[in-house]
């Protein structure tokens, strides 16, 4: 089925975009979550008239996730863990610690934003990539501390 995006979708493209995708996908994600809507010649039409307004949508939302990442840029998150022997943890620290702990400093991130190949479980320091917008990426360093007991 052929979908005209109207909103970013990672893995697909963005907005404007004409795509295919399976029927399913389309009637049951995209169209309901309003990230797409259907290809047909109406449709085509009136996306065409309101691409502009599209277009100064995207550059507002691209202006403020480069100002976002300006700011976290600068942010170092100290997370303390309870710790075992040779410094492994008796956890993890997840995309939901460590999206707490930018709302605690007052960031509003989703943890599905953070790209965290997989669960920090030693101590140290880490570099985390916070996906703010398609083409916007911000680096936060993340130190993991043991929790003084």
């Amino acid at each position: 089925m052929k979908v005209i995006l109207t909103s970013t979708v990672p893995s697909l493209g963005t907005p404007g975009m004409v795509v295919e995708v399976a029927r399913g996908y389309a009637r049951n994600f995209l169209i309901p979550q309003g990230k797409a809507m259907e290809a047909n010649p109406g449709n085509l039409t009136r996306f065409e008239a309101q691409r502009s307004k599209y277009d100064q949508q995207m550059d507002r939302e691209k202006e403020a996730a480069q100002s976002l990442a300006e700011r976290l840029g600068e942010v170092t998150l100290t997370i303390a863990q309870r710790v075992g022997e040779s410094e492994r943890l008796y956890g993890s620290v997840t995309n939901a610690v460590i999206a707490q702990a930018l709302e605690e400093k007052g960031f509003a991130i989703d943890r599905k934003q953070l790209e965290l190949e997989e669960p920090i479980k030693k101590l140290g320091t880490y570099q985390v990539s916070v996906r703010l917008a398609s083409e916007v990426k911000a680096q936060i360093q993340v130190e993991v501390v043991p929790e003084n007991a």
